[in-house]
């Protein structure tokens, strides 16, 4: 499966199928996202526990605790005088801790940081390589939390989380994405958003488990390790990716690479398009200035950033990473609390399974815009609910239960797999990493504005909060209505072409003929011909030309030519290629 931006064709399909061997790799690779999701799922649950709260949160739990003891005595009499019944008319202000939020978001910090460098060491080193260094920094930051004795060691393990999950969300996403055959790519690419969603189920049942031990947090913390480990053995034997490879010179390895995993010999056309797509992009000497600064480069960057911008203020952290604090606020207790996180952490990680086939069936766009109306109501639902009051009784929180569940359905089938499906999808490969960095660093440092504000929101907007994201989600599902064009069934390197034909985007993708470099690809067979491209003002073109050719021992040898338009503007030009025929067409950028 060819990276880059080559013009083949609509619906071009390379030789070869799905292998056991590119569904290993994948699944392998995708614990990345179950380290992620390990996280999202046991933190919740830690920071519920009162032997964890009593040893680096004190404060926090003797408010939980004395509002636990009280409750039954003030539902009946809300305004007697012997004990604290304020938590009564206001209990959403009981975790409302800026500690407890720093711990949180502290990994969203250290991931925030870390996003755009790892995605220039994804770039520089490999796909493979990236995946085992997030595994070694998650393997020794579990060793930390597991065995933290003071605050400064919780911090300490979440910053080394954070580097970890940074490194791992750019690189499994693409490594599967790069992996897969074009007609199976949101399938495979989607493993990683099962596996996250895995991982949260696993974490709220080992809370459940370790709830009543005083030593529980350490041994739910400690779990984590196991897909650390999976992770790093990955990172260890897996292959890495044709397109990383042949990026990087190795031309060879990344030949049989891509033979095992297409499970046919003949891959000679996408392999010839890989080497063509890495070529242009390492002719680009800055791509994060190219994705940045280059106005052809502005629907790649307006999706990198809203795609998890939008993903974030879905509320669905709220959640993930609260929601043993909202089903308490709600008066269950902390076992029936944890109960009620893990059946929404169930039902997340089935609908997750939806996507799977969804995604490539019906397409992108369509369950971006299904699932934002089906999240709008069920919040809007929930306000009404809350709003009502929370002295009606433990039935409230079990009705909340019901449409926070599905909620939590239609974000499992969109906005959580396809939020980072989408965007690498998008991107060319001289992009393709820092675009990834951008969308990984977007995510946490909206996980971090989410998780180091909620329980402060929580308390000031109270049952409002979720209008407040019910807004975002309006807001969200416009802009993929008029923003976003459909990928479904394209070879990833014409993804980044559907920019051409957008209403909006075209202003700004480059038409032919204008504002582009242009690729001469002739690889097609042995047989010589002359190409020419005529260039001249009138063609909008100017002087500057690099030619780079292209040889490989197994391969037919071609050219890849290079026109600054920047250069001093001649009166006239003409080039002359004597390479292989070929019938493949230009490529403008």
């Amino acid at each position: 499966m060819a990276g880059g931006m080559v013009a083949t064709g609509a619906g071009k399909a390379y030789a070869g199928h799905v292998t056991s061997y590119v569904i290993i790799s994948c699944i392998v690779a995708a614990s990345g996202g179950a380290l992620f999701g390990y996280d999202n799922g046991v933190t919740g649950g830690v920071v519920a526990m009162h032997g964890f709260l009593r040893k680096f949160f004190p404060e926090v739990d003797q408010v939980i605790s004395d509002q636990e003891n009280n409750l039954g005595k003030c539902r009946d009499n809300p305004e007697r005088t012997d004990v604290d019944c304020g938590f009564i008319k206001n209990p959403y202000c009981s975790f409302d801790s800026q500690s407890l939020q720093w711990f949180t978001s502290s990994l969203f910090v250290a991931g925030m940081i870390a996003a755009l460098p790892a995605g220039t060491f994804c770039k520089k080193y490999g796909r493979k390589l990236s995946m085992l260094v997030a595994g070694l920094f998650f393997d020794v930051g579990v060793v930390v939390l597991a065995a933290a004795e003071h605050i400064s060691m919780l911090f300490i393990g979440r910053v080394l989380l954070g580097i970890a999950v940074a490194m791992a969300s750019v690189a499994v996403t693409l490594y599967n994405s790069e992996m897969a055959p074009a007609q199976h790519r949101g399938r495979l690419n989607q493993i990683f958003q099962v596996v996250l969603s895995l991982g949260i189920v696993v974490a709220q049942a080992i809370n459940i488990g370790t709830q009543h031990l005083s030593y529980g947090w350490r041994i739910s913390l400690a779990c984590a390790g196991a897909p650390a480990i999976v992770l790093t053995i990955g990172g260890l034997v897996l292959p890495d990716t044709p397109n990383s490879l042949i990026e990087r010179g190795k031309f060879e390895e990344g030949r049989r690479v891509l033979t095992k995993i297409r499970g046919v010999q003949n891959v000679e056309e996408e392999f010839q398009d890989i080497i063509t797509a890495c070529k242009v992009s390492n002719a680009v000497a800055n791509p994060w200035g190219n994705l940045f600064f280059k106005r052809s480069f502005r629907p790649q960057l307006f999706i990198a950033f809203t795609a998890t911008f939008f993903q974030q203020w879905t509320g669905i952290n709220t959640v993930i990473f609260y929601a043993p604090q909202l089903f308490i606020i709600l008066g269950t207790g902390q076992s029936a609390a944890l109960a009620a996180t893990i059946v929404t952490g169930v039902v997340n990680h089935l609908a997750t399974y939806v996507s799977l086939w969804a995604a490539d069936e019906f397409g992108r766009r369509f369950l971006f815009l299904e699932a934002g109306f089906q999240m709008v109501i069920c919040l809007i639902i929930v306000s009404i609910t809350l709003a009502a009051g929370l002295d009606a009784g433990p039935w409230i929180a079990w009705f909340v239960l019901v449409f926070m569940c599905i909620y939590i359905s239609a974000y499992a089938w969109s906005w959580g797999p396809l939020a980072w499906l989408y965007p690498s999808e998008i991107q060319p490969l001289e992009t393709r990493t820092a675009g990834q960095g951008i969308v990984t660093m977007v995510n946490l440092a909206f996980s971090f504005v989410i998780g180091q504000t909620y329980l402060s929101m929580l308390c000031a907007f109270q049952w409002g909060i979720f209008l407040f994201f019910g807004f975002w989600i309006v807001v969200a599902t416009l802009v993929v209505y008029f923003l976003y064009p459909e990928t479904k069934g394209l070879p990833i390197e014409e993804c980044p072409l559907i920019f051409r034909h957008h209403w909006f985007w075209k202003r700004y993708a480059a038409p032919e003929g204008k504002d582009a470099p242009i690729l001469l690809n002739q690889m097609s067979s042995s047989s010589g011909i002359n190409g020419t491209v005529e260039m001249s003002p009138a063609n909008g073109f100017n002087s500057g030309i690099i030619t780079n050719p292209l040889q490989n021992s197994q391969g037919p040898s071609g050219a890849i030519t290079w026109l600054d338009r920047e250069a001093p503007a001649p009166t006239a030009g003409m080039i002359t290629h004597a390479g292989p025929k070929s019938d493949d067409p230009l490529w403008r950028d």
